[in-house]
């Protein structure tokens, strides 16, 4: 039942029932709280769904969604020359760090072509798409594996309101978020809650950093060292308090 946090049971979780129940409320319109090694999110499919989590969130019109693309997706989609290839690559498989990617996309890519141009403008801008890579758990790369097979693409945002930071435990997700939820994978504390924040994320469109976040610090020094690209100083959280370069860059783009 939506809003309904589950209760403990004994034993190990059952991981592919788990990813079978969340699959097929996701694309049969529903909302699910989801995993990850760095936090909870809510995934869904529909354009109606996404109105619903946006309006929880209370997430302005200049935040925009990250498409689920995972390994599965994102090499068809996004369009990346091959040196921004090779950095993309090297900290997400060569090191296995989460980050997040911002770049041009192919509009005619199949996965795409279904896709109600609501629910594209709000996952959209200047011609770019946004995903997190690598971010864990038992779920996301699975999903994203069914939703290029199924030719459904799966859209989401932090499972907390906006402005008020990711969530490590579902016990710590606001009651209006868990309200709108028709399932809830409760996976205990997220296994990288010491960061508080989200991944990484850097824009290749302009190739400069968007949001300063997990791993931050190893990032710059991959960048250094293998690609010779000296990234900026994270200021700290009392100057970006989530980490974001500049949150309201996207205020008034369509």
């Amino acid at each position: 039942m939506a809003g309904e946090v589950p209760s403990l049971t004994p034993g190990r979780p059952d991981i592919a029932a788990d990813r079978d129940r969340l699959w097929d409320v996701i694309s049969n319109g529903g909302i699910a709280i989801v995993p990850t090694n760095l936090g909870y999110g809510l995934s869904a499919c529909t354009v109606e769904s996404v109105n619903r989590i946006n309006e929880a969130k209370g997430r302005g019109a200049h935040k925009r969604n990250g498409m689920l693309m995972g390994f599965a997706i994102e090499p068809e989609l996004h369009i990346l020359d091959s040196h921004q290839r090779d950095i993309v690559d090297c900290v997400t498989r060569d090191y296995n760090l989460p980050l997040g990617v911002i770049a041009p996309y192919r509009a005619d890519h199949p996965i795409l072509q279904n896709i109600d141009p609501a629910i594209l403008k709000t996952c959209t801008a200047r011609g770019t798409m946004s995903t997190a890579l690598n971010t864990g758990g038992p779920f996301n790369e699975h999903i994203a594996r069914l939703s290029l097979e199924h030719l459904r693409p799966v859209f989401g945002s932090s499972a907390n309101l906006t402005g008020q930071g990711g969530k490590v435990r579902v016990e710590d997700i606001e009651p209006e978020i868990i309200a709108i939820a028709d399932l809830v994978l409760d996976y205990g504390l997220a296994p990288l809650h010491h960061y508080k924040i989200a991944s990484t994320q850097i824009n290749f469109a302009t190739m400069k950093v968007n949001r300063y976040g997990a791993f931050y610090d190893v990032i710059s020094d991959i960048m250094k060292r293998h690609f010779d690209w000296d990234l900026p100083v994270d200021p700290g959280r009392e100057v970006s308090p989530h980490g974001l370069v500049n949150e309201f860059e996207l205020r008034g783009v369509d």
